[in-house]
C-alpha cells in the first residue's frame, strides 16, 4: 500500500492500541496510530524506521496532523538515501540530542563546581557572575556548545563593552575563554568560539594621570558619594579596585595608634596577605562610610562581593571631571609613577602595592622577606602629603632622594 492523504485516513487500529503501516514503495516509511496513555484518543504520526545490527531503529518524522503524506515521503526518502549510503539517521539523532542537551547553562554548573576549590573566593564569585547573569551572556545560555560560534561572542562582548565598559567586558571575555578551554579539554566541543573575538583591551596601557588630572578626579568626587570615596581611596592607597570595592570592616584595624587595612590573602591577586597603614586621609574617608548592621562590605549594597556599579560610577565622574581617555586602573599606575618622580625607591612602591617582582622576584625573594613597613608607612605618608597639597591648590616640591622618617 501506498501511504497517500487518502488511503491513511481510512486506516485504524481494528482493536490494537499501537500499530505501524509501512509504506510499498519507499523503505522504512510508516504511518503510526497508537492510542494516548488516558485513552481518549487516537494519535497519529509519520515514522521512519530502519534496521541495522539487528538492531531497529525509529525516527518520528512528525505529527500527522500538520504534515501531509507528501511531505512526510520527501522526508523518508532523504533518509532512505542515507542509509543506502551506510549511514545511520538514528544514531546521528541520538547524537545530535545528546549535544542538545549540553547548553552552556548546563556545562557551566559543571565548570564551576569543579574550579572552586582552585580559585580564591573573590575571583571564583567574579567568574560565576559573569558566566551565570544574564546580563553578560544570557543570550548563549541556552545554546548548545557545539553551536556557539564566533559571532556569537564577539557580539556578546561588544554589547558588554557598551554598556559596562572595557574591564568589565574584558573580565567577562575572559572568563569566556576559561570556561571554553575546559570545555574543550573535557571533549564537550571542538573549537574555543572566544578565540579571535572583540578584546576591549589588547594591548597594555601606559597612561599616566598627571597632577591636575588627578585634582580633577578628586575635586569631582563627592564627599558622600560611595564611588568617590572608592576614587580617592585607590588615588591614595595605589590599591587595584576590586581590593577596595570590595573592602570588609573586619579587615581593618581602626583602634591601634597606626591604624592599618589588612588585604586578606583570599582577596589578593597574588595570594598574598597586604597590610597597608591608613594616612589621615584615607582613614577620614573609611571612617565616613556608613557601618550596616548586617553587612561587614563598606561598599556596595546587596553583591557578595562588594561595590558593583563600576561602569554607572565612571560614566558619571568622567562627565564632572573632564579627563578624557583613562581607566580606573590608570590611577594604580599613577600613582606608582608619581611617587617615583617624588623620591620614592622603586622597591618600596613595589612594598605598596604588593608587588612580587622586582627587588622581591625570582630568587631576591626567596631570600629577602622583608614588609618594609617603616619605610611603607613613610612612603604613603609622603604620597598622602603631596595629594593634599595638589587637591589644595599648591605646588608640591619634587624631591629627589627620599630619607624615611624617623620611626
Amino acid at each position: 500500500m501506498k501511504l497517500t492523504n487518502a488511503t491513511v485516513a481510512a486506516l485504524k487500529l481494528d482493536g490494537k492500541t499501537d500499530v505501524i503501516f509501512f509504506d510499498d514503495q519507499i523503505r522504512g516509511l510508516g504511518y503510526r496510530l497508537r492510542v494516548s496513555h488516558d485513552g481518549s484518543k487516537v494519535l497519529r504520526s509519520w515514522v521512519f524506521q530502519t534496521k541495522r545490527a539487528g538492531r531497529t531503529s525509529r525516527i518520528t518524522l512528525g505529527d500527522a496532523t500538520v504534515l501531509g503524506a507528501e511531505q512526510a515521503r520527501i522526508r523518508a526518502r532523504k533518509l532512505a538515501g542515507k542509509v543506502a549510503l551506510g549511514e545511520d539517521p538514528a544514531a546521528d539523532r541520538r547524537e545530535r540530542r545528546d549535544k542538545d542537551a549540553l547548553t552552556m547553562r548546563s556545562q557551566v554548573t559543571e565548570f564551576l563546581a569543579a574550579k572552586e576549590p582552585d580559585l580564591a573566593p573573590r575571583t571564583f564569585g567574579e567568574i560565576r557572575r559573569y558566566l551565570t547573569d544574564r546580563r553578560y551572556f544570557g543570550a548563549l545560555h541556552r545554546l548548545p556548545l557545539d553551536s556557539i560560534v564566533l559571532r556569537d561572542v564577539a557580539t556578546a562582548v561588544v554589547r558588554i563593552q557598551r554598556e559596562r565598559g572595557n574591564a568589565t567586558a574584558v573580565a567577562a571575555r575572559g572568563a569566556l575563554a576559561s570556561f571554553f578551554a575546559w570545555c574543550m579539554r573535557h571533549g564537550l566541543c571542538a573549537a574555543n568560539p572566544t578565540i579571535g573575538s572583540e578584546n576591549p583591551e589588547t594591548r597594555a596601557r601606559d597612561r599616566v594621570l598627571d597632577g591636575d588630572e588627578l585634582t580633577r578626579i578628586w575635586k569631582a568626587c563627592g564627599d558622600d558619594d560611595e564611588y568617590g570615596k572608592i576614587v580617592r581611596l585607590l588615588i591614595l592607597l595605589g590599591a587595584r579596585r576590586q581590593e577596595v570595592g570590595g573592602m570588609a570592616w573586619s579587615e581593618f584595624n581602626l583602634e591601634a595608634p597606626q591604624p592599618t587595612w589588612t588585604l586578606p590573602k583570599e582577596r589578593s591577586k597574588n595570594g598574598r596577605t597586604h597590610t597597608l597603614p591608613l594616612m589621615p586621609m584615607a582613614l577620614a574617608i573609611v571612617r565616613s562610610v556608613p557601618k550596616l548592621v548586617s553587612r561587614d562590605l563598606l561598599f556596595g549594597t546587596s553583591a557578595a562581593y562588594g561595590f558593583s556599579s563600576w561602569h554607572k560610577g565612571k560614566t558619571a565622574l568622567d562627565q564632572g571631571c573632564g579627563v578624557e581617555g583613562w581607566t580606573i586602573h590608570d590611577l594604580r599606575r599613577s600613582a606608582a609613577t608619581i611617587m617615583a618622580d617624588i623620591g620614592i625607591q622603586p622597591h618600596i612602591i613595589e612594598a605598596v602595592l604588593n608587588h612580587q617582582s622586582g627587588h622581591k622576584g625570582g630568587v631576591a625573594g626567596i631570600y629577602n622577606r622583608s614588609s618594609y613597613e617603616r619605610e611603607v608607612r613613610n612612603a604613603l605618608a609622603l604620597w598622602s602629603d603631596h595629594v593634599r597639597t595638589l587637591v589644595a591648590g599648591g605646588e608640591s616640591k619634587k624631591i629627589l632622594s627620599f630619607k624615611p622618617f624617623a620611626s
